[in-house]
């Protein structure tokens, strides 16, 4: 493939988040890179896509940057760029985790597991599995068994495992994300909420897909991404679907935004459904006066309005929002 998409993140000492990312943003682009990467006083996070001469070129110079010698990279080949455009800004932190004190993953973390020894301790009686992504990265792909915590965004999660203390007690947690970044620091803190057996997937799932020996396996669905492609295939020996369509709960790994940018939740939908539904999550967005897919697709103000009726004849008008928005 003539492309190749890097994902990597390192926690340093940044003096100066905006200078370093406005010198990082003319560098990346001058290499012809495109992507997204957050700089903040604690490090570095991205994601960025170019061909193999730009890629190459990106990892050598950031392994030879004093603060970044050790980075490690995952690396995805792709058709084209999984990116339109090329942003570095700076960030007060990485990942918002709204954690009631910050974590230095330098200081405190969960034990490192390799792929293969995560692969070998979650299949143990005594582990629980626990995934620290949001709740639509869950849906459309996740570790056969994992925890899925009932929240509306991440920020919620602590709570959540302060009020379910009882699925952990006497167990070894595994915590898992996609790139490992978000690991870092939950398994940090879950270590000072005072549990003390707490791994964490080195590398997270996009290291794990790669693995000899894990080869993916025991993950159901697809990951995922932040990028352009929007999932990934992770599991090397069988693929089994969980995902399901937001409008008739038919297996599904195709995710959309709804069409009312208000909302602009992500849904998984089929093109049939999307359409039908004129890309709305809910009566409320499909019939919204900036509908983004009434544009997109040149739809008729008489046809907009028959549809809208024929919708509101079926289940579908009882649908709430996927998130809450001014409508």
């Amino acid at each position: 493939m003539k492309y190749r998409v890097l994902l990597y993140y390192y926690y340093a000492d940044v003096e100066d988040p905006e200078t370093f990312a406005a010198d990082h943003l003319r560098f990346c682009k001058d290499l012809g890179l495109k992507g997204r990467i957050l700089v903040a006083h604690e490090g570095i996070n991205g994601t960025v896509s170019g061909d193999y001469e730009q890629t190459e070129r990106y990892m050598e110079y950031m392994k030879a940057h004093p603060l970044f010698k050790d980075i490690v990279f995952k690396i995805d080949e792709a058709e084209e760029h999984a990116f339109k455009k090329m942003f570095v800004r700076p960030r007060p932190e990485l990942v918002n985790l709204s954690l009631d004190a910050d974590i230095d993953p330098r200081e405190q973390t969960g034990e490192y597991l390799s792929p293969a020894e995560f692969y070998e301790q979650m299949q143990r009686d005594d582990t629980v599995v626990l995934d620290v992504r949001n709740i639509y990265e869950y849906d459309v792909g996740h570790f056969r068994g994992a925890i899925k915590p009932e929240v509306e965004t991440f920020r919620d999660t602590p709570q959540w495992v302060r009020d379910n203390k009882h699925l952990f007690e006497g167990k070894k947690i595994l915590t898992y994300c996609t790139g490992g970044i978000r690991c870092e620091k939950f398994s940090g803190w879950l270590k000072n909420e005072g549990f003390d057996n707490v791994a964490q997937l080195h590398g997270g799932v996009a290291t794990y897909s790669k693995d000899p020996v894990a080869k993916g396996q025991l993950w159901d669905g697809q990951m995922y991404v932040f990028d352009e492609r929007l999932t990934v295939p992770i599991n090397q020996v069988e693929h089994v679907v969980v995902g399901k369509d937001h409008f008739d709960g038919e297996p599904c790994e195709r995710y959309i935004n709804c069409a009312n940018p208000e909302c602009n939740a992500q849904i998984l939908s089929s093109e049939e459904n999307q359409a039908y539904h004129l890309g709305g999550c809910s009566i409320e967005c499909a019939e919204h006066s900036r509908n983004r897919y009434i544009v997109e697709q040149n739809m008729t103000g008489e046809f907009v309005k028959a549809r809208i009726e024929e919708l509101k004849q079926t289940d579908f008008a009882k649908t709430e929002p996927v998130l809450s928005h001014k409508g």
